[in-house]
């Protein structure tokens, strides 16, 4: 899962692996970790794009599990953020169902 870009920007696809989709924990746990980044961050799904700081916008991608959702980043800390919102996703939200 390496992060790939260009110009400063950044971008890695991961998998919604936990039961429940990306619901109101998962979500809070991505917007949360996202805030604490200076980097512009986005998870992209189809032709939907939310702002990954934005709890609200992540749950309105509605995203189940089995999901396969991009992850974009630009900034000072933008692979640092990829890989720990990534990581996120591959631990289930930390044992969230």
């Amino acid at each position: 899962m390496e992060p790939t870009g260009e110009n400063n920007s950044l971008e890695v696809i991961v998998c919604v692996k936990n039961e429940l989709g990306l619901h109101a924990r998962p979500a809070g746990k991505v917007a949360q970790l996202a805030q604490s980044f200076q980097a512009d961050i986005a998870l992209c799904l189809a032709d939907q794009r939310a702002d990954a700081k934005s709890i609200l916008d992540i749950l309105a991608l509605a995203a189940p599990q089995g999901t396969e959702i991009c992850i974009k980043a630009s900034g000072t800390d933008a692979c640092e953020a990829l890989e720990q919102i990534s990581q996120l996703f591959h631990d289930k939200f930390e044992g969230d169902t």
